[in-house]
């Protein structure tokens, strides 16, 4: 990500990734602005989910969901076409992954209900703003998410369990961490571990399941948070026959405030 990306205006931004000249993840772009997950599925599914996400608040806070056949939904922002303002989005049939695809002009159905999801990219920005390094910014890749032990608690056909995203700190900017990320529980809030990855059945810390892996020095800790993939993982267990979501680390970029959503 060059740094002329990062501060591009939200307009430009957003056209650039509507018109697939850029495709790649989302992370340290608009700043301010709120960023979101993607979970989309048919009507007779979307009850269900709903209540997952009732029950999981910290892993799928809910920011908003659409009628059926809806792609805008006016709360996140009245120009965007939640179909085709998301950098790459996945198909899954049965809970198997199917593709990925810049756009769902082909995969659209007028049964499909959009559940619109916080992301932790929302509080980067917020950390970065109290003196904190953010690694996977620094780096210029995608956060590092992984695969965990930690179950969620389910809600009719839905289960599984939870993907946490990663960055290291020192253990005094940790606590910091701490401090400043509960202030946006529409972003997942406060981390759910630290330290040893191996409690949460994480075994090889520079080898996630999703994202890139990023350096983790000697002097620091692993810090977890909730991650909206987790409904990805969700969807792999409880197979439902068809469900789109954002590919990890490449979310959409509402017209919102992060500021909006946090607590002073």
């Amino acid at each position: 990500m060059s740094q002329s990306l990062s501060q591009l205006p939200l307009s430009e931004l957003r056209r650039r990734i509507r018109d697939n000249s850029y495709t790649g993840p989302t992370s340290g772009l608009a700043k301010a602005y709120l960023q979101a997950n993607l979970v989309i599925l048919p009507e007779a599914w979307a009850n269900e989910f709903l209540l997952f996400c009732q029950r999981n608040p910290v892993a799928c806070p809910l920011i908003g969901m659409t009628e059926p056949g809806q792609k805008h939904l006016g709360e996140i922002g009245l120009d965007i076409d939640i179909s085709r303002d998301v950098p790459e989005y996945q198909v899954f049939y049965d809970g198997e992954y199917e593709c990925s695809v810049s756009d769902l002009n082909e995969h659209w159905r007028d049964d499909l209900v959009i559940f619109v999801l916080g992301c932790s990219f929302s509080f980067e920005d917020a950390m970065i703003q109290t003196g904190l390094q953010v690694r996977n910014i620094e780096q210029n890749c995608n956060v590092s998410m992984y695969d965990t032990n930690i179950a969620c608690q389910p809600a009719g056909r839905f289960k599984g369990n939870m993907v946490v995203s990663m960055r290291p700190f020192v253990p005094s900017d940790a606590i910091r961490a701490v401090q400043v990320t509960t202030r946006f529980p529409k972003a997942h809030g406060a981390p759910v571990h630290f330290g040893n990855p191996s409690a949460i059945g994480i075994s090889d810390i520079n080898s996630p399941n999703y994202g890139d892996a990023v350096e983790i020095k000697p002097e620091e800790v692993p810090v977890f948070w909730a991650c909206g993939v987790t409904p990805q993982n969700v969807m792999r267990v409880s197979k439902p026959p068809f469900c789109i979501t954002h590919a990890p680390g490449k979310m959409l970029i509402t017209d919102r405030l992060n500021s909006e959503f946090a607590f002073l």
